[in-house]
């Protein structure tokens, strides 16, 4: 169960809830459009904008509550945001783009499927294979956001993608409920078991965030929202008096 350019303006991590209406279509378009093309050499592929597209209907599947395009427009402002840390900005930018392309939450394969996709779809965009494969690793390193040290932009991806975990209150709330409307057909006692796991195994990392921009300003927020969040899930196992 999930715990994320000229850029848009970055947002500071929270508003990532899957309640915000859809951003302009065209601004995405020209968001993937330009790393496409920082991606490999300028008009050696096809037109980006049905890969796009393609991307976009994926993002806007009816049964994603989380995963949505709020979530992947989320992730690209976090990847700008941390950019400079990044050794290939837009290797990362795609590979945000396609981190939750495939994306179904009785399956436990999502992220594979997911970088099966970018090595079918980015050679056949004008992509290099050095650079495919890139992307499809990063992609499979949202499974567990585990950056080796030194993987910069391993690090700039997986901190974008919980970058949520830091967001204020409320959008932290919005954020927990989509999670949980996402697994709707697990039941409660089951859902709160295994969020609690999974709560637990990030708050004994030794850190969740590995860019210096993310140890300073959202760790510490993070740890407070995981065990706040931890504590309300204990409150739900405990019986009624």
């Amino acid at each position: 169960m999930s715990g994320s350019p000229s850029p848009a303006p970055a947002r500071p991590a929270g508003r990532d809830n899957g309640r915000m209406a859809d951003p302009d279509p065209d601004v995405l378009r020209s968001r993937f459009a330009r790393a496409l093309e920082g991606a490999r050499h300028p008009g050696s592929g096809p037109d980006p904008a049905p890969y796009a597209d393609a991307l976009l209907r994926r993002w806007r599947e009816p049964h994603r509550r989380y995963h949505t395009v709020a979530h992947l427009t989320a992730v690209l402002d976090h990847v700008d945001l941390l950019q400079e840390h990044a050794a290939d900005p837009d290797v990362v930018r795609l590979a945000a783009w396609f981190h939750d392309a495939v994306y179904l939450p009785d399956r436990s394969e999502n992220e594979e499927r997911s970088a099966r996709l970018a090595e079918r779809a980015l050679p056949e965009a004008g992509v290099t294979a050095e650079r495919t494969a890139e992307v499809a690793r990063l992609v499979r390193l949202t499974t567990g956001h585990h950056p080796a040290a030194g993987d910069r932009d391993g690090e700039v991806l997986c901190d974008a993608d919980l970058a949520v975990l830091a967001s204020p209150p409320a959008a932290y709330a919005a954020y927990t409920l989509a999670v949980r409307e996402e697994y709707h057909f697990v039941p409660g006692d089951a859902f709160r078991a295994g969020r609690a796991a999974i709560l637990r195994e990030l708050l004994g990392l030794p850190g969740l965030f590995r860019t210096p921009y993310g140890r300073r300003e959202w760790e510490a927020t993070a740890r407070r929202n995981l065990t706040g969040e931890l504590e309300m899930l204990s409150l739900g196992d405990r019986p009624a008096p």
